[in-house]
């Protein structure tokens, strides 16, 4: 039946797109080795718009432990080493007159067991929200004009694809908890 079919494939949609935030949430969660992404949610005073610091500057890592800012336009540098000191991240730039340029710092113990337990915390929300698909799914089908059998079918489907999805995510933070805690 279309319907059924329908039912299971925006489920799916929807749990795919789930684990893809929370692959951005991961990204966000630095693990001590210096990223571009790190950056990602600075915003610099670009002739009074607040633009991300990726569209006004080139962002990269010459090795591990460093992030390089090369602005488009020279006078900037000011605006993005204020900027990134506004985030927050806890890093110190500094500014050679061409570039800005980030040490990252080398992670406590401390430190790592908290951002485990942030993508942790962010892993349980994409299963809750994988969760509440199911839940949606299962109230969709219950309301279908349909066999009970066909019915049963959908709902076991639903079932292995939120098993599957859910899979994905301790897949996912286990990697990332091993990244977080490897020194």
């Amino acid at each position: 039946m279309e319907e059924l079919d329908f039912i299971i494939d925006s489920t799916e949609e929807l749990m795919s797109k789930a684990i893809t935030h929370l692959e951005i949430e991961f990204k966000n969660i630095r693990a001590g080795k210096a990223s571009p992404a790190m950056l990602m949610g600075v915003k610099v005073d670009y002739y009074g718009t607040m633009t991300p610091l990726s569209q006004v500057a080139n962002i990269n890592t010459p090795d591990a432990r460093t992030i390089m800012v090369q602005p488009w336009e020279k006078k900037l540098i000011s605006e993005i080493e204020k900027a990134i000191l506004i985030a927050n991240l806890g890093f110190n730039p500094m500014n050679n007159g061409e570039n800005i340029i980030i040490n990252v710092p080398v992670l406590t113990e401390e430190r790592r067991k908290d951002l485990a337990k942030q993508a942790k915390a962010a892993a349980e929300e994409t299963k809750v929200g994988i969760r509440n698909d199911r839940r949606n799914a299962m109230n969709d089908i219950k309301k279908l004009e349909a066999s009970e059998d066909m019915k049963k079918n959908a709902e076991v489907d639903i079932q292995e694809l939120t098993d599957k999805y859910i899979k994905i995510v301790d897949e996912h933070y286990s990697i990332k908890e091993k990244e977080i805690m490897t020194v």
